[in-house]
């Protein structure tokens, strides 16, 4: 027989709350339904996070959120950032990187947000709020399975390979005679200058233990430790093979969508074939310092 204590304990006991997830390919890439951003469970979030370790990019339809509940989905995943170390995105919380193809908001190389930091961002999450009639997809790449389908011999190699990472190219200019030099506050201490980094070429994720090829086009200016012929050599070779068609998943944004990826184990690159305006908010997880093999 059942009692009434009995009853009252079944009464209270969680449910746990799934999502559903369909993979868009075998190494990377799913579709996330059967939540709502604004209302998730902490069982879904957990589940969220766990499905981002490992499928590293995620895409979820039909979220339609505003800045703040942005911000807010963010916190319950991690300990978010400031939008950017150097950029000023204007009127806009200072957790959110606005990218405005109107205001040179572009992203078409391929790279991983921020590696020229010290400590890169462990995830980004992204959503548009005005998207061209046709174009502006973006693509990641798999630095993991990039990684696992190198010959024995090149992974040897890259295991013990170290790389800088330098954002001056990109916002050297910005940060000094735009911003006078005073950039924004990142980990935490103000940015007001950006000296190049020390990154292994392989990295081991912080999570899962895999090891992924940690170089990006955007952001690392050289291997260490070897010639300067060596260095584009190998560069090249490990880009061409990241980039590889059946290490890529690519998506074509509608509003409503928002995608998180993981910055440890992914690269990416906006398509720039639009002529209208392209306007996206993105919100950074702080990360780790890259730790290699």
């Amino acid at each position: 027989m059942t009692t009434t204590a009995e009853l009252r304990h079944t009464a209270v006991e969680p449910i746990r709350q799934t999502i559903d997830i369909n993979r868009l390919g075998p190494h990377i890439g799913a579709e996330v339904s059967g939540i709502e951003i604004a209302s998730a469970s902490d069982n879904q979030i957990a589940d969220i996070r766990a499905a981002l370790v490992e499928h590293k990019v995620l895409v979820l339809h039909d979220q339609h959120i505003d800045d703040a509940e942005h911000i807010a989905f963010a916190r319950r995943l991690g300990e978010v950032t400031t939008g950017h170390p150097v950029w000023d995105s204007g009127d806009v919380p200072d957790e959110v990187y606005s990218l405005d193809s109107t205001l040179d908001g572009f992203a078409d190389t391929w790279h991983t947000d921020v590696t020229f930091m010290a400590r890169p961002p462990a995830a980004s999450i992204l959503r548009p709020l005005i998207l061209p009639s046709l174009g502006g997809d973006t693509n990641w790449a798999d630095g993991e399975a990039a990684y696992a389908s190198l010959s024995s011999p090149l992974q040897r190699l890259a295991d013990e390979l170290f790389a800088l990472h330098d954002g001056t190219r990109e916002f050297g200019y910005y940060l000094r005679h735009r911003r006078g030099g005073q950039g924004n506050e990142w980990d935490g201490g103000r940015v007001t200058d950006l000296e190049p980094v020390r990154h292994p070429v392989v990295r081991v994720h912080p999570e899962s233990g895999r090891k992924t090829l940690f170089v990006n086009p955007g952001f690392t200016s050289h291997i260490e430790g070897v010639s300067d012929a060596e260095s584009r050599g190998l560069l090249d070779a490990f880009y061409a093979h990241i980039t590889k068609p059946e290490h890529i998943v690519r998506h074509r944004w509608q509003l409503g969508d928002v995608v998180l990826w993981d910055n440890r184990s992914t690269l990416h690159y906006a398509n720039r074939d639009y002529t209208e305006r392209r306007r996206m908010h993105r919100v950074t997880l702080r990360g780790d310092i890259p730790v290699g093999v």
